[in-house]
């Protein structure tokens, strides 16, 4: 990647007396590539009240290109914009599918819709999940041509590892156990390995990240025992073959933490591993056999072409390339306006 960046902010003014005559402006913070700061531009969003909340999102496709999706009840009415200019000028589409992928192209993101209405309305109106393709070229979803057997709700990570591949979790379709799917040649083709998972009970998704020596897998489900948290892990399987054979490092019990993980978990060299739990963050350097606090408080951390992004309270970011150096910057600060 060239370094450049895009991030969708939410700039409010409200009135504590008056809360219905506020209103948010969504900026796009911008880095260029070659830029030493970012750049505030418009966005295509339109103003929205602090009452409605915020729910527009914001996926980078490559150098320049990214898609903002405004928040809808159905893909029909969700609408789209994608720049392939730096956020100077944005063409406007929408969030339905259409067409097929045979691969996942370099910028692109991996994504999920619907792929077979359960009929009526019921509780769950969607019967089948399918993978999909938001492509860098056009900002267009397209299905992916082939797709992992790992049951009806397939979760892929979003962006590719530093390895160039692709990790999609679910369930082994023999067992109903969780598994993971991984493909090395832009999602041709798929690898399935099920997870020593410590219980059969059918749990939410696994978020896999692959470090320099090891390749985590972190499995998110209810946990039986203790307080109730908001995002459980029920447990941490590291692979040192690329995701053919697991084992599990980590159970999580009702007391010891880590019990919970916000994001993916971060390899780093030599065994280290971060896990960042609700309310600080734990690191291990035997794998995660074991887990002490690293003294950073809470944060969220995922994903992108550049490497692991940290986001803290308020405006503190970082960013790391190694899982074990950060470094950190500051963004959308108080006091900052369009």
């Amino acid at each position: 990647m060239d370094g450049s960046g895009f991030a969708l902010l939410a700039d409010c003014v409200e009135d504590a007396r008056a809360p219905e005559s506020g209103f948010c402006r969504q900026p796009v913070a911008v880095l260029d590539r070659g830029a030493k700061s970012w750049v505030l531009r418009r966005s295509p969003l339109p103003e929205v009240r602090p009452t409605d909340g915020i729910s527009a999102d914001l996926k980078v496709l490559g150098p320049g290109r990214a898609l903002i999706e405004e928040g809808g009840a159905t893909p029909q009415t969700r609408r789209t914009w994608f720049t392939r200019d730096g956020g100077r000028t944005w063409r406007q589409g929408d969030a339905r599918t259409s067409g097929t992928a045979p691969v996942i192209p370099a910028g692109a993101v991996l994504t999920t819709d619907c792929a077979e209405p359960a009929g009526p309305p019921t509780e769950d109106e969607c019967a089948r999940e399918r993978l999909v393709v938001i492509d860098p070229g056009d900002g267009r979803r397209r299905a992916l041509a082939q797709g992992p057997p790992l049951g009806a709700r397939p979760r892929p990570a979003e962006v590719a590892e530093p390895d160039g591949s692709w990790w999609v979790s679910g369930t082994d379709p023999l067992s109903g156990r969780a598994a993971v799917a991984v493909s090395r040649d832009q999602g041709r083709s798929w690898s399935l390995s099920r997870l020593p998972s410590p219980t059969t009970e059918p749990g939410w998704y696994t978020s896999v990240a692959v470090g320099p020596d090891a390749v985590y897998a972190a499995e998110k489900g209810e946990l039986k025992g203790g307080n109730p948290v908001k995002n459980p892990m029920r447990a941490l399987h590291r692979s040192l073959d690329g995701g053919r054979t697991w084992q599990r490092m980590w159970t999580t019990g009702p007391v010891v933490e880590p019990r919970t993980l916000q994001g993916l978990p971060v390899p780093g060299p030599a065994g280290r591993v971060l896990i960042a739990a609700e309310d600080r963050e734990f690191e291990s350097v035997d794998g995660g056999r074991s887990f002490r606090p690293s003294g950073e408080g809470t944060s969220f951390i995922r994903r992108t072409p550049i490497g692991m992004l940290r986001s803290g309270s308020a405006c503190s970011y970082a960013i790391s390339a190694d899982g074990a150096h950060w470094q950190k910057f500051a963004l959308a600060c108080e006091g900052e306006r369009l």
